[in-house]
């Protein structure tokens, strides 16, 4: 039997291996116990650098492939048309994987960050005192950036891939790389402020996690992005004045955290 189209079959693979590394990443996400265990008062090793950086990027994947999906199947039945006329780009695979080590590498800083301040705060009490507050500035920063221009000029670069091909194509290898770290950086301008939400008000709970996911899936895939963007601000600014308010609400924010714990003593 003859495969008459060649092009969709690979279009069928490369959606099959995508909505696979999803799944499984989803079911790596959902088998921990609180979606990602956020190290606690640790000191600072190599090796537990490197266990959460992956498990950081599992996480990452899991929320953010669904939405970049767009862009890398475009990608990829554009590099077969280019392929034909003997443009050499890379593969759609490594232009994917170009995503996760992006997403991979912001989990250093979030663990070197996290690290710190278990350190400081465990050493004085005084300093888990203000972590309410620091938590309600933290949602406070991420509503204001939602309603940003910046946040609206990195969502329209996610939310219209055809457009972002069109414009940034170039030949060889290195510019098809170069096109994929570009778009993956907006990617991450998108998203960094709820990340950090993610991190200092949800302590990478699975709730948090889920809900997070399906605000990138429905700000850059969904019709009316910039509008969810904006609800989502509103809403990040109102919660962060209710916890400068009520200061009490961080512990309901970060279960089972021994940081907020503390401050409540």
């Amino acid at each position: 039997m003859k495969v008459r189209n060649p092009g969709s079959a690979r279009d069928i693979a490369l959606s099959a291996l995508l909505l696979a590394t999803t799944a499984f990443a989803w079911l790596g996400v959902i088998q921990s116990a609180t979606a990602m265990q956020m190290p606690q008062m640790e000191p600072l090793s190599g090796a537990a650098l490197i266990a959460f950086t992956l498990e950081w990027g599992v996480m990452m994947t899991a929320m953010m492939l669904p939405s970049a999906a767009p862009m890398i199947l475009l990608y990829g039945m554009t590099s077969r048309r280019a392929g034909k006329s003997s443009e050499r780009v890379i593969p759609a695979e490594l232009f994917a994987m170009t995503y996760v080590a992006l997403w991979l590498l912001t989990g250093v800083p979030v663990y070197l960050a996290w690290v710190a301040i278990g350190e400081i705060s465990a050493r004085s009490i005084t300093f888990a005192a203000p972590i309410p507050y620091a938590i309600a500035g933290t949602l406070f920063a991420a509503g204001v950036y939602q309603l940003s221009t910046a946040k609206r000029a990195c969502l329209r670069q996610c939310e219209a891939p055809v457009d972002f091909l069109m414009r940034r194509w170039r030949p060889g290898y290195a510019a098809s790389l170069r096109l994929a770290a570009t778009h993956a950086a907006y990617c991450v301008g998108c998203c960094w402020a709820r990340m950090l939400v993610l991190v200092v008000a949800g302590a990478m709970s699975l709730p948090w996690v889920l809900a997070i996911a399906l605000l990138v899936f429905a700000e850059k895939v969904l019709p009316g992005g910039e509008r969810t963007a904006r609800i989502t601000g509103v809403i990040l600014v109102a919660a962060a004045l209710t916890v400068v308010l009520r200061p009490e609400l961080a512990a309901v924010l970060r279960p089972h955290d021994c940081i907020v714990d503390a401050c409540r003593r």
